[in-house]
């Protein structure tokens, strides 16, 4: 690969999404002006620096709709539309929640045993429509969908069987002392009004790191990827196309499972009103957002936590909705997937000239060698 070359591809990875940030830019805009508010004092909320406390809330939003962008990634590598995220999520959440409230195992044992639990749990649900589209054909956007349902109907039934009360809810039993995770504050740098950075937000980072590891340099990723390019190349390969969609469900949900951990040690101690839901189809967004790739994932899951929380004060000091974030949202994913297909095209356009001015000018070497 020649400079010419590299500098091409880089130019199109950095122009898509400056092209798709403008494009939601505008579109924001246009959207709050109709919608009667002031555009200069949105984008002023918006891009204001955010405070210590907001730092802190920003990076633990992050690492959760990481993990979930990694899990629909997963999916989307293989081909295959995890659309079961949020049923798998929230079914593993409580099982951890019960597991880890029971307190079988002291003080952190009783982290790891519900961190386990609740990959497990993510993965087996993952993977009911992983056998039912190799066996039955059924497609896994539909089973997923069904599955979603299915696990938040069950949780409310379990929850209102076996829970304890909670002033006008059910929760389950909350954590012992001795499994709360305290958090972080950077050496110092948050004090303790800000808040803490949730200690499993590591777990982000170790996920991110070993998932990169696995899907670009092991033979299994290799098969996941080249399962996702062309399962008819894959089959020939010698990979066991059903095999592959199987175990890529389970791997996107054992991650799914992991999802609201941070938060449930850090914060939540509990399940019930403190769970956070959406999540996992914020993660979709996420994922398409950053190319299924772990380091685009986290720079989408920073950005949609960046405009989370930043909505937060628009009701407040600008009269705004926070709501019309949640747009932004929508336009910035929808404008990114059309970049990218724009810069891709424009990139196959310029390699087909550079293609036929090569094999123009050997044609005109070998005509002047035979003259």
């Amino acid at each position: 690969m020649n400079a010419g070359t590299v500098v091409l591809k880089v130019g199109q990875a950095v122009l898509a999404p400056l092209i798709a940030l403008a494009f939601a830019v505008v579109v924001t805009s246009v959207i709050v002006s109709v919608a009667g508010s002031s555009v200069s004092e949105f984008w002023e909320v918006m891009l204001e620096p955010p405070s210590k406390r907001s730092w802190v809330n920003i990076l633990n939003q992050t690492s959760m709709l990481f993990l979930a962008g990694m899990a629909a990634a997963i999916a989307f590598r293989m081909n295959l539309f995890n659309i079961g995220i949020e049923g798998q999520y929230l079914l593993a959440s409580y099982c951890a929640a019960v597991v880890a409230g029971a307190a079988l195992l002291p003080g952190k044992l009783n982290v790891a045993a519900a961190v386990v639990v609740a990959m497990v749990v993510g993965a087996v649900w993952a993977g009911i429509a992983g056998v039912l589209k190799v066996t039955r054909g059924v497609s896994e956007v539909i089973s997923t969908i069904m599955l979603n349902a299915i696990a938040l109907t069950l949780v409310g039934w379990l929850l209102n069987q076996y829970g304890d009360s909670a002033g006008q809810g059910r929760r389950t039993t909350p954590i012992p002392e001795s499994s709360r995770l305290d958090g972080f504050s950077f050496f110092g740098y948050f004090a303790q009004a800000d808040g803490r950075v949730w200690t499993l937000s590591f777990v982000a980072i170790v996920v991110g790191v070993v998932l990169a590891v696995v899907i670009n340099r092991t033979r299994f990723g290799f098969d996941l990827r080249a399962t996702g390019s062309n399962d008819e190349a894959a089959v020939a390969s010698g990979v066991g196309i059903k095999k592959m969609v199987v175990v890529a469900m389970l791997l996107s949900g054992g991650v799914a499972g992991l999802i609201w951990l941070p938060a449930f040690f850090g914060d939540g101690y509990y399940y019930g009103t403190p769970f956070q839901s959406n999540l996992g189809f914020t993660g979709l967004a996420v994922a398409l957002l950053g190319r299924n790739r772990p380091i685009g994932v986290a720079v989408g899951a920073l950005l949609f936590a960046w405009l989370s929380v930043q909505a937060n004060p628009l009701q407040l000091f600008a009269d705004i909705s926070p709501s019309i974030v949640q747009v932004t949202q929508g336009v910035v994913v929808l404008a990114v997937v059309a970049a990218y297909e724009v810069v891709r095209r424009f990139g196959v356009a310029q390699e087909q000239r550079s293609i036929r001015k090569a094999l123009q000018r050997t044609g005109r070497l070998e005509e002047g060698a035979a003259t």
